[in-house]
């Protein structure tokens, strides 16, 4: 028998060890699971393949994979013709914004995510974002956050009735070494989630890309084996 609707939960999940986490925790804190992935036509499209790997092991009850094809905007190395950088974490454009940065991407999800929400009537979403050792995107910010849960309390039938959804960002304060460590905590199998973002051709993490490099760094500070296949 399913949980009641109050104790759902929407997470987004992209198929990453971020997003895996924090699923995992919303599975902890006794939440019944539904996922929603974006196929925006991300150049790193195994990580789709990845988010339904991950879905199965946490038992979701509904998992939906959109289309929803960002490569039409571009301007991002994850959606355009533009290379992705392989020459340190963090390496950033003019205004200091990484090119891997997809313009409004968490905005355009979250949006998407908290109609998920409204229809399943979940009063709880989950995003794997983090300030920490991420590379500087404006919308993995706290602050961010907050005022997209204050819109959306405006915007939706539940929150002018008075239930709004929570945002929740468990991993929001966590260094990449602190979510290695709670994955293992958790008992999750981290080699099921995908972080590069520029595969080899024979499906390996490139090992070099910003991702890659905060990836493999974070399970040496952890202090723990890294299943990642790296080219």
């Amino acid at each position: 028998m399913s949980v009641s609707a109050q104790s759902r939960a929407v997470v987004l999940l992209s198929g990453g060890m971020d997003s895996f986490v924090a699923a995992a925790l919303a599975r902890e804190a006794g939440h019944d699971l539904y996922a929603l992935t974006i196929d925006y036509n991300q150049r790193h499209r195994v990580e789709l393949n990845a988010a339904r790997a991950i879905a199965q092991v946490l038992g979701v009850e509904r998992h939906i994979v959109l289309p929803l094809d960002l490569t039409a905007f571009g301007g991002s190395a994850l959606t355009d013709s533009i290379a992705v950088p392989k020459d340190g974490a963090g390496t950033q454009e003019d205004g200091g914004i990484p090119v891997t940065y997809v313009p409004a991407r968490n905005t355009i999800f979250l949006s998407l995510t908290l109609g998920f929400a409204e229809v399943t009537g979940a009063r709880d979403i989950y995003i794997g974002v983090n300030a920490l050792d991420y590379s500087g995107y404006p919308d993995c910010r706290a602050e961010f956050i907050a005022a997209f849960q204050a819109m959306a309390a405006l915007a939706t039938k539940a929150g002018v009735e008075g239930a709004p959804v929570r945002i929740n960002t468990p991993l929001q304060d966590m260094s990449k070494a602190d979510i290695a460590r709670e994955a293992a905590r958790l008992g999750l199998d981290a080699g099921l989630s995908w972080s590069c973002y520029d595969p080899t051709p024979d499906g390996l993490h490139c090992g070099q890309c910003d991702s890659c490099r905060l990836r493999s760094r974070g399970f040496a500070e952890a202090g723990l084996p890294d299943p990642t296949r790296y080219a």
